[in-house]
């Protein structure tokens, strides 16, 4: 293995390790950038400095790349300052976080806005994203932290309090009397922890709901609304879910237009409360609905000054209507149906939840990758490397009620880190998912991968809407009980990305990863006596080890590479010194580094073998291995592999194109059997698991 890729796996080994003990829980995040908030609190105290954190700094390079680049108009002009020099009595939380606290500055981030609007309505979301205990008070030493959930995660940010001021205000988020900053220092750490203020522009309120709480969401286009939204809107206010609303646009130009009523479009607002009042004796539905810019209310019915309100009991009228520009506005469930295009809802985890909440989700999170040539299988239209993708099971075994066979769960696909990657010009893969009946002599196995003739016979039960360049993409489905495999993917094949893959279900439902047990099942070696050994192999034999008669390291390479070039249909770029000595290394039973009459008469068979594989599998008679040729070949020679170690192979032999040549076909499958061969005599009891010491560690891995 060499060295990087070694150190590489090794880390996420340990990182694994990490998480299986816990850590990545909101009680115990991880360390974003392996800053320690209190060890630096401390430091900063003990020298009587403020903090001033060096990968965020007070710089352009932490405004933006392009309209808030160092050479944009928006961005000329910008200092950063202090709350401290901001106001005589700066406050981090004014009588408690309030929805109102948060007003749009010059950042195209109000999805950000109203999830944090939304946030504000549940004090033990907010406190799980906003630690206790921070202020501007009597230990202020210019250093504060948040938490968020990423891909699976909860990662605590450490931010200075500097932040861009210009023409005399705060250039985005603020409170509007300009003294409360918790909002502004969240919005700071979430820009951080995304490479810049610019990546936070434009997204989608779910992405925020689910960053600030771990939870799912689920969308429903108003125009198609169910029967029963109005009670889902209902038991999702109850239960503390965050929802969202916003109208689509038609054209470039409807961006932010707001409409006669006083409605912007292709704005993204919070949903913060749903109300039946009687209304002249009738009862009425009503959603209460917030614009995080802190202004700009819907004037139609049921906005704070409309005459509806008069025609309401005076209590309930005192209790709902708040008469002000706050931008917080009732309207009717049955306008707000007509106006709005779109509602988002976030359903939270169970460890989101108050204690005494009853109806929780049952959930499951695997974290995936896709990579070129070995995972990377692209949607059904490319029915030769479909298999490839990651695989995913789902038992679904307790229908949703008694007197039904259907089991009601939520699949959603998140790709990871990719507004992070904004700046290198990156943007969103194409990703979808399709659901498949488990065949039946599967059902209740683990170590299975479904193969490409399983997909060439069998339609999907159930798959994605559709294949969209959006973080996640998600479904509510419906299927009978049993047993389903999920295969997440790209659009197109070899299209590279992180994921991670949730399943919701009302009901318990088990569920794993589908991969192949790691095993291999080699034909018995036919190690000869010398003397049943054909004669003309011998003669070759003296003539090609000459006087010592045992074949060095060279000599070997010299005799594969000629014999290689006598076959024309093989590509190949020859065998190197190291493929040659890790093949004397598996066939050298007396330690001597060379090869003997019957140990060449072995290796010579068993190359025979690795050439018959190859030509097999080699399907299109390229002379080379595709990846997807690559893993049916391996197979084909008797080793069963994980996802994770085929991706391992193809990161070792692939060429540039992802092809495998022969020599390399060869030494992957020489080394592999030279470690499960190790593997197995160091495992004198059979229990799948060896201990050595450093001095046998090195020993072992220097010369494997």
């Amino acid at each position: 293995m060499e060295p990087v890729v070694a150190m590489g796996m090794a880390a996420k080994l340990r990182s694994q390790w990490d998480r299986d003990g816990g850590l990545g829980q909101n009680s115990n995040a991880i360390k974003f950038l392996g800053q320690d908030y209190m060890s630096l609190r401390a430091q900063c105290v003990q020298r009587r400095t403020l903090f001033d954190d060096p990968y965020f700094p007070a710089a352009p390079s932490s405004l933006g790349f392009n309209e808030l680049g160092p050479r944009s108009a928006k961005t000329q002009g910008v200092r950063w300052m202090r709350p401290t020099e901001i106001c005589s009595r700066p406050e981090f939380i004014t009588d408690g976080a309030t929805r109102t606290d948060i007003c749009q500055g010059a950042l195209g981030d109000c999805w950000l806005l109203a999830a944090i609007a939304s946030l504000t309505l549940n004090d033990n979301l907010l406190h799980r994203v906003v630690p206790h205990g921070q202020s501007f008070g009597d230990g202020y030493v210019g250093i504060f932290h948040f938490q968020f959930w990423q891909f699976g995660e909860w990662v605590d940010v450490v931010i200075d309090d500097r932040l861009p001021f210009k023409d005399g205000k705060l250039l985005f988020v603020h409170s509007p009397e300009g003294k409360e900053f918790w909002s502004a220092l969240v919005e700071k750490a979430y820009a951080k922890l995304n490479g810049c203020y610019e990546a936070l522009s434009g997204g989608s309120t779910s992405e925020g709901f689910e960053d600030f709480t771990g939870g799912v969401t689920e969308q429903f286009e108003l125009r198609k609304a169910p029967a029963d939204l109005y009670s889902i809107i209902q038991r999702a206010v109850e239960r503390g879910s965050l929802l969202g609303c916003s109208i689509d646009i038609s054209s470039r130009g409807d961006m932010e237009a707001v409409t006669f009523k006083k409605l912007v479009k292709g704005h993204a607002y919070s949903v913060t409360g749903v109300e039946e009042v009687v209304y002249r004796g009738s009862p009425t539905k009503l959603v209460r609905i917030r614009n995080p810019w802190g202004e700009v209310e819907w004037t139609g019915a049921w906005s704070d000054n409309s005459r509806e309100w008069e025609n309401v009991n005076p209590s309930v009228r005192s209790r709902l209507n708040n008469r002000s520009e706050d931008g917080e506005f009732w309207m009717s469930f049955r306008e707000f149906l007509q106006e709005f295009s779109r509602l988002e809802i976030c359903n939270l985890t169970a460890d989101a939840l108050e204690a005494s909440q009853t109806k929780k989700w049952s959930t499951s999170l695997y974290q995936g990758e896709w990579r070129r040539g070995s995972t990377a299988g692209g949607c059904r239209n490319f029915p030769a490397s479909f298999w490839l993708n990651p695989q995913f099971k789902i038992n679904l075994q307790h229908p949703d009620t008694r007197d039904r066979t259907d089991c009601s769960f939520l699949v959603a696909l998140m790709q990871k880190d990719r507004r992070k990657a904004r700046k290198e010009g990156k943007d969103m893969e194409t990703i979808g998912f399709a659901i498949y009946e488990v065949p039946s002599e599967c059902v209740g196995q683990s170590g299975v991968h479904l193969k490409k003739e399983f997909f060439l016979t069998n339609a999907s039960r159930a798959r994605s809407e559709l294949f969209i360049n959006l973080r996640e993409v998600s479904s509510r489905l419906c299927l009978p009980a049993g047993e389903y495999v999920v295969v997440p993917s790209t659009f197109e094949p070899n299209k590279e990305a992180d994921f991670v893959l949730r399943v919701f279900s009302e009901n318990p439902a088990a569920s794993e990863e589908l991969d192949d047990d790691v095993t291999a099942q080699l034909p018995p070696e036919c190690r000869l006596a010398e003397s049943q050994i054909d004669a003309g192999f011998k003669s070759l034999f003296k003539q090609l080890a000459g006087p010592d008669m045992e074949i060095s390291t060279t000599e070997l390479q010299t005799i594969l590479n000629r014999i290689l070039g006598k076959h024309k249909d093989l590509k190949t770029d020859g065998f190197t010194l190291e493929a040659c000595r890790c093949m004397i290394s598996l066939m050298d039973t007396d330690g001597n580094g060379k090869l003997g009459l019957t140990e060449f008469h072995v290796l010579w068979e068993k190359i025979r073998h690795y050439l018959t594989v190859f030509k097999k599998f080699d399907l299109d008679k390229s002379g080379t291995m595709s990846s997807y040729e690559m893993r049916l070949a391996i197979e084909g020679a008797g080793f069963k592999l994980t996802n994770h170690l085929f991706q391992l192979i193809i990161l070792r032999y692939a060429e540039q194109d992802l092809s495998v040549d022969f020599d390399g076909f060869v030494t992957c499958l020489v080394r592999l059997e030279t470690m499960f061969k190790t593997f197995k005599t160091l495992d004198t009891d059979g229990d799948g698991f060896v201990s050595m010491n450093f001095f046998q560690w090195i020993s072992l891995t220097m010369f494997a």
